[in-house]
C-alpha cells in the first residue's frame, strides 16, 4: 500500500481558501469537509488539509506562524510541463495569491519553477523537471550543484 501524506495548513477563512484553490483546479474530498476543515486533493496519495486556525490550534500547543511574516516551509508540487507551471502560477495570481520575488537561480534548462503565496501567506512552488534529465548519468557539474 502506498503511503499517503496529509499536509495540514491553518487558514483564516476556509470558504475563501476553497474558492482560491478551486480556481487553481483542485478538488476537495467531501468526506473530510465540514465548517472547520476540508481535504484538498493533490494526487491519489497527497492531500492538503485546510484547517480553520482555531481547529488547527487544537492539534498543537505551539503558536501558529503568521505565514505573511515568517516562513514555515515551502510546499513544492511538480507539474507535467512548463505550461502547467505557468497555468497554476497564473491562476494563483488571478485568484488573489501574491507573487513571490525569487533570487535568480542557476540556469538549468531541465528545470523550471514559479512561486506564489496563497491567501494565508503559505509559500507554494510549482516545478517542472524534464524527465529525460533524470535518465542521464550525472556529470561532475550537475553533481556539484
Amino acid at each position: 500500500m502506498a503511503t499517503n501524506i496529509f499536509i495540514n495548513l491553518p487558514v483564516k477563512d476556509l470558504n475563501a481558501s476553497v474558492a482560491f484553490f478551486t480556481q487553481l483546479g483542485f478538488e476537495f474530498n467531501p468526506q473530510f469537509t465540514d465548517e472547520k476543515a476540508t481535504c484538498m486533493i493533490i494526487s491519489d496519495t497527497i492531500n492538503v488539509m485546510l484547517l480553520v486556525e482555531s481547529f488547527f490550534s487544537s492539534f498543537t500547543t505551539k503558536p501558529l506562524v503568521n505565514a505573511h511574516q515568517a516562513n514555515e516551509f515551502i510546499l513544492c508540487l511538480s507539474a507535467d510541463s512548463r505550461a502547467e507551471v505557468d497555468r497554476l502560477a497564473d491562476a494563483a495570481l488571478a485568484a488573489g495569491g501574491q507573487s513571490v520575488p525569487q533570487e535568480p537561480q542557476n540556469e538549468m534548462e531541465f528545470m523550471y519553477d514559479r512561486n506564489f503565496q496563497d491567501l494565508d501567506g503559505h509559500l507554494w512552488n510549482i516545478m517542472y523537471m524534464d524527465p529525460t534529465f533524470a535518465q542521464q548519468p550525472a556529470t561532475p557539474e550537475v553533481a556539484a550543484q
